[in-house]
């Protein structure tokens, strides 16, 4: 990939606590209301003009919003970095029990066509991508970065960033239990060094491909006007690059909530239909749902735990023979048929489930095991279904043979934060 470092905007102060916040697409119109009470200069006020900001909204707020943009400009509530820089971008925070640090190269990537120097793993759809590109129209910036991940060979950068991140950090903060720091990198020679160590370097998008398509979608609708060249900052995509060794890459599991079957549901009858999985029965109090993945884990690659309605007991099945997905799923990988999320989909919930579903049926979504065990003690799911999380090389393998993960199969954490530093589109 070719990378480059550009003129930031970050916020004035040091402390950015109260301005930054998580990205649009996890946010609700509460959350915006709660931010901005905090502090009227919250990234929400300019990042979210449209909620929810699935589809596209009424044109006078996307121009508001880059009217908010511009006032912060002059009345310096954010400032322009004098030189270009790469931004050194940390984030530590705590998961069952332990403690964690995850290091980020803030920086611009040229934006080439997905599977080029850019690798996908999901699939983007027409509405988020509307919304993002009219405010980007608004607004000429880049509000968040987009989360990949490389592969750092021999640990080259890993060692620049341990120099980088001794020294006093130039911005820091706390957001949702997350500790958060910044340092400017502006020294020709280290940023030569590290461009050179990423040059034939892939980057996959962990987090971010509506944002990522939104630029590439930017940029060409300028070079078809006319308006820029090759050189043009328009061809370049703000990304937070993490090494995919990194000790702080986390993915967790996205589990499964399953809403308003028919009554004739039970997990025992679902059971009895799958044939071609092997069961357990394990007390839920035995579980702990605080780290459902790891829990699933214990019992074996491709696990899953299913549970009803106020279940004492719940369910782990595991697929017998692999095979059964070749017949399913003939046109993928045999990397994206070993998925344990796509064994969900094609056997169960796509196929077997049908019996139960009616025109009310819906799937939610959840990293969180607690709440996967919350919802169905208070009769709020019919099925829950725990997952094990997906190794970041079976992204990698997925991506690597030209196919695209199953929707909702990873969930990166913790998510960026938005506003931490902003890149200049024009």
């Amino acid at each position: 990939m070719d990378i480059r470092p550009f003129k930031g905007w970050r916020y004035a102060g040091r402390d950015v606590t109260g301005l930054i916040a998580p990205p649009y697409d996890i946010l609700s119109g509460a959350d915006k209301e709660e931010f901005l009470a905090r502090n009227p200069h919250n990234i929400v006020a300019v990042d979210m003009p449209h909620v929810p900001p699935k589809e596209l909204g009424p044109e006078i707020e996307y121009q508001q919003a880059g009217r908010m943009l511009n006032n912060w400009r002059s009345a310096g509530v954010i400032i322009q970095d004098e030189k270009p820089c790469l931004y050194v971008y940390e984030q530590s925070f705590g998961w069952a029990s332990d403690n964690h640090t995850r290091r980020a190269i803030i920086c611009g990537v040229r934006a080439t066509p997905f599977g080029q120097d850019v690798i996908p793993h999901e699939h983007t759809f027409a509405g988020p991508k509307a919304d993002r590109l009219k405010l980007t129209e608004c607004t000429k910036i880049q509000l968040s970065p987009i989360f990949g991940f490389y592969d750092d060979l021999n640990c080259q950068v890993a060692g620049t960033l341990d120099k980088l991140t001794a020294g006093r950090c130039d911005s820091f903060g706390h957001l949702r239990g997350v500790s958060e720091k910044l340092w400017r990198v502006d020294d020709r020679i280290v940023i030569d060094n590290i461009r050179a160590a990423l040059r034939n370097v892939p980057v996959y998008i962990a987090d971010g491909h509506h944002r990522y398509t939104t630029a590439m979608n930017y940029r060409d609708s300028l070079k078809a006007a006319g308006k820029i060249d090759d050189a043009h900052e328009a061809n370049y995509v703000m990304f937070a690059l993490v090494a995919r060794d990194d000790p702080g890459m986390m993915i967790l599991p996205t589990h499964r909530l399953v809403r308003n079957l028919g009554d004739e549901f039970t997990v025992e009858r679902l059971k009895h239909k799958l044939t071609q999985f092997a069961w357990r029965e394990v007390p839920v109090d035995e579980v702990d749902f605080e780290d459902a993945g790891a829990a699933m884990a214990k019992f074996g690659p491709g696990a899953m735990g299913f549970l009803g309605v106020a279940a004492a007991t719940m369910w782990v099945g595991s697929l017998k023979d692999p095979s059964a997905m070749l017949a399913e799923a003939p046109d993928e990988s045999d990397h994206w048929r070993k998925l344990d999320v796509a064994v969900l989909h094609k056997l169960i919930i796509d196929k077997t489930l049908k019996a139960w579903q009616t025109d009310r049926t819906t799937v939610d979504y959840t990293a969180f095991g607690n709440d996967v065990l919350q919802a169905c003690n208070e009769n709020q799911a019919d099925l829950g279904v725990l997952l094990q999380s997906t190794p970041i090389l079976a992204i990698q393998d997925v991506a690597r043979a030209g196919g695209v993960m199953p929707h909702k199969s990873t969930y990166f954490y913790p998510k960026l934060s938005t506003g931490i530093v902003l890149k200049p589109f024009d």
